[in-house]
């Protein structure tokens, strides 16, 4: 790529940026949310185009006008934000990227086909789930199940192990060792230095939109790579404040939720959360974690059990309801579930709030309260927008969650929900959203998180509790358990509960 050139109404997302990538080569592109990285990745795959510049592909000047002309040439992309259709099977959205199904029985075919690959690449999934019923991490498995199915010479995998587990990646980097060693070309982005440093040969980092640095591999650290994404040294562990455990502000008990499917997914789950306490939440993607958050905040109803707020019942309120009494909600897909994406950034400040004093009079809406409660979000939670009078969907994928967590933690509710909240970001952004959530349990709030990093847990919270086929197989201490142990946990060998 030469010279690449892109601009939204005046803002260059990228700037005469040069990049190339050989056959048999990893090449790492990392940089911040906002960086410039997916656009440029969009512009090779024919999702945008550039304003200036030249794609060159073995030497050959092309123009790449749509997707299904990048794929004629053998360019693959596993995005970050899942194409698929919600609606459909796993087996119907493979079958609708893959231009070689038979006219009889395709389904046949693509279900072999499925299976096959899922034997060999260890992802395995249920071709005949619906793609609503999944969690991201199924839907990543999806993801990259398309990807391989069309042997691309060259794969884009923009974050393809944000929800995955760590044994998943590996997997998943065992794929593209091999794919390596076949000639594939692989362009690699993601914010985890530690995976790019283990798989890349090469690595180019993108600044507001320029390149500041192409690199030999073993050139490089992760402190240095790291100042060249931000400007600045980033602090990668936190010491938190050893604090005495306040009074109960949830409590589960004995909780059975159902499935979409009419399986019980939580079964049998009490765990309590204090103030100034963070309580993880670790396992396997699809072990009923999404579905317990979801009965929590009121989004799904239980078959048995309860959920009480100091006391006080909410099992099966409405999400309004239990929104007022004090429980926010960072959720997992922040996209879908957390903004809308063609509101304005100052619309969406208010999401959930909008009815409510000061932002809304009776039946009117207050928009000078409401874009100067816009402007504070975005000041105190450094988030990074030309304007609050411009689309949502026009911010990176950092700021919008930035967003999301500073409108859900400014008014310092005594329970914050938080879904895997630093999927997908940089290290910058990483960063500050758990000094934010460190914060919030300092000021004497109970912060419930959901991940599948088990670093972040360990760094982050004071107990955690891991799920296995939807019930707990141990409550534990992370300061005093070893990861080893808690990935035991999560392949369902049970533990002594840490009260």
């Amino acid at each position: 790529m030469r010279d690449i050139t892109k601009a939204f109404n005046g803002t260059f997302a990228n700037k005469n940026i040069n990049l190339h990538v050989s056959s048999g080569e990893v090449l790492g592109l990392l940089g911040e949310n906002g960086a410039g990285k997916t656009t440029l990745m969009n512009i090779l795959y024919g999702l945008y185009r550039p304003d200036s510049g030249s794609v060159l592909i073995n030497g050959e000047d092309v123009r790449i006008r749509n997707p299904h002309e990048s794929m004629n040439l053998g360019i693959g992309m596993i995005h970050q934000h899942f194409m698929l259709v919600d609606n459909h099977s796993v087996l119907e959205n493979i079958a609708l990227g893959f231009p070689d199904s038979p006219f009889f029985f395709p389904d046949r075919f693509i279900r072999k086909k499925i299976n096959t690959f899922s034997e060999k690449y260890g992802l395995y999934i249920d071709p005949d789930k619906q793609i609503w019923e999944l969690s991201a991490g199924e839907q990543q498995r999806v993801e990259i199940l398309k990807a391989l199915f069309l042997e691309s010479d060259l794969l884009i995998m923009d974050e393809p192990t944000s929800v995955l587990t760590p044994q998943e990646s590996i997997d998943l980097f065992s794929i593209i060792r091999r794919m390596k060693d076949e000639g594939h070309s692989v362009i690699l982005i993601s914010h985890k230095l530690d995976e790019i440093m283990a798989n890349c040969s090469r690595v180019t980092v993108l600044r507001k939109g320029e390149t500041v640095g192409d690199s030999a591999i073993s050139d490089v650290d992760e402190r240095s790579l790291s100042r060249m994404m931000v400007g600045r040294d980033i602090i990668l562990t936190f010491e938190k404040k050893p604090l005495p455990r306040g009074k109960e502000v949830l409590n589960v008990e004995n909780l059975h939720v159902i499935s979409d499917r009419g399986l019980e997914t939580v079964n049998n789950v009490s765990f309590t959360v204090h103030e100034n306490e963070i309580f993880g939440i670790a396992g396997v993607s699809g072990n009923g974690q999404r579905e317990l958050i979801e009965t929590i905040t009121g989004l799904r109803k239980a078959r048995s059990g309860n959920v009480s707020l100091f006391g006080s019942s909410i099992l099966n309120k409405s999400p309004r309801v239990i929104n007022n009494r004090g429980v926010t909600h960072v959720p997992e897909e922040r996209i879908r579930f957390g903004i809308v994406p063609n509101l304005l950034i100052y619309e969406n400040a208010v999401l959930k709030h909008h009815h409510s004093h000061p932002f809304s009079s009776i039946m009117f809406l207050d928009y000078e309260a409401v874009k100067g409660h816009a402007k504070d979000i975005i000041e105190k939670f450094s988030v990074s927008a030309p304007s609050i009078n411009v689309p949502m969907k026009s911010l990176s994928g950092g700021n919008i969650q930035k967003l999301i967590v500073g409108r859900e933690i400014n008014n310092k509710p005594p329970l914050l929900v938080a879904s895997h909240p630093t999927y997908g970001l940089d290290v910058g952004a990483t960063e500050y959203i758990r000094k934010q959530l460190l914060q919030r349990r300092e000021e004497g709030g109970a912060v419930l998180i959901v991940s599948e990093d088990l670093e972040e847990l360990v760094g982050l919270c004071d107990r955690v509790g891991v799920m296995f086929k939807g019930r707990f197989t141990g409550i534990v201490d992370p300061s005093t358990t070893r990861l080893e142990d808690i990935g035991l946990l999560m392949t369902g060998i049970e533990a002594g509960e840490d009260s």
